[in-house]
């Protein structure tokens, strides 16, 4: 029952200019994986006739393919959909590796669902997955919360007993970031708040878990927790859980921004960065290039250069923090910062860039 075809691999969907598959993939094993775009009355006809040897399966196709199947995993039954699909003698093998990858992010994640009640925000497929997997990790009862279902955003004071939410919506999600399913503030028996999107790194639900001091994760690790799932079929041998850690670091030191705010030597700081990294550089404040703080934060991979002022200003501090690491160049930032750069060693915008690098 070995994997046949031409060796080949990839990710199918009807548009896939921002997936990160490609790049985890690279980096998870020595194989050819690249992006195939099908429009969808070409799916069937692509599905008929590629000689690739595995596929992972993205929206709008995660259903549409189950019938090219020849067997399904157990998983991909229950789950009532397919993102990885694996060519043998006898046809397609489909599986569902979504599972495996959030139930990874859970566990990372340190959230306890034992005994908890779980609101779950949305009613698509990621919903469908969450859900099993919270009733699998021991959840008490697991109530879905649509827009127009028996359970919905109007009558959510039944569910303020609520232990642990998990959002699988698309609201907050790049580029309309800023915004949330619901305000955590009115659940007080929360204990963790879980985000499947994973652009920005923090979306407006993960800011406010922060601000409440609830615990939190993002959904960045799912992504590449199912990928390495996913590899693993595609090679037919283990792979070491080590790999979805360093992946996902890898990725969060690219994606992430680097948000530098303090004393007078931030912009030069800053411009040595640009040159060391060839990432683009902002600078940020009342008479700098930059005045829309709400679109700058949006970007990823950029270095960013901030007025210690917007720190104080809350809706500025969260368009920055939500996709970056914030350092204070010689001050705390006004206690924002995640690390501070020493006033002597900022000094040296070369030395103090390199130490920048070396914390991302």
């Amino acid at each position: 029952m070995g994997i046949i075809g031409n060796g080949k691999f990839g990710v199918l969907g009807e548009k896939l200019a921002h997936s990160y598959s490609p790049q985890i993939h690279r980096e998870m094993a020595a194989y050819d994986y690249r992006r195939y775009e099908v429009a969808k009355d070409a799916l069937d006809t692509f599905m008929q006739t590629t000689e690739l040897s595995g596929l992972n399966v993205t929206i709008p196709y995660k259903k549409s393919v189950m019938k090219h199947c020849v067997e399904l995993s157990e998983t991909a039954k229950r789950m009532g959909a397919v993102n990885t699909l694996v060519k043998r003698e006898e046809g397609w093998f489909g599986y569902n590796t979504d599972y495996y990858g959030y139930c990874a992010l859970v566990k990372k994640s340190g959230i306890s669902t034992e005994g908890e009640k779980v609101l779950v925000l949305g009613s698509g497929g990621a919903s469908n997955t969450v859900c099993h997997a919270m009733t699998d990790l021991g959840a008490s009862e697991v109530v879905v919360i649509s827009r127009t279902g028996e359970n919905n955003y109007e009558n959510l004071d039944r569910h303020k007993d609520a232990g642990v939410i998990v959002n699988t919506t698309p609201v907050g999600q790049f580029p309309l970031t800023g915004k949330s399913p619901l305000e955590l503030r009115l659940f007080p028996s929360l204990k963790g708040a879980i985000d499947v999107l994973y652009n920005p790194s923090r979306t407006e639900f993960i800011l406010q878990a922060e601000e409440l001091g609830i615990p939190s994760a993002s959904g960045l690790y799912m992504l590449v927790g199912q990928a390495k799932r996913s590899a693993e079929l595609f090679l037919g041998e283990g792979l070491e859980d080590e790999s979805i850690d360093r992946i996902t670091h890898i990725l969060e030191a690219e994606m992430f921004n680097i948000i530098l705010s303090g004393n007078a030597d931030t912009r030069r700081v800053g411009e040595k960065l640009s040159e060391l990294t060839d990432r683009k550089l902002y600078v940020c404040g009342a008479d700098s290039e930059f005045t829309d703080i709400s679109e700058v934060g949006k970007k990823s991979g950029c270095i960013i250069c901030a007025d210690e002022s917007l720190m104080k200003d809350v809706p500025a501090y969260k368009a920055l923090h939500q996709n970056g690491t914030i350092f204070g160049i010689g001050t705390d930032a006004s206690g924002k910062a995640e690390h501070v750069i020493p006033a002597d060693l900022a000094g040296d915008a070369e030395e103090a860039a390199k130490k920048i690098l070396e914390l991302m």
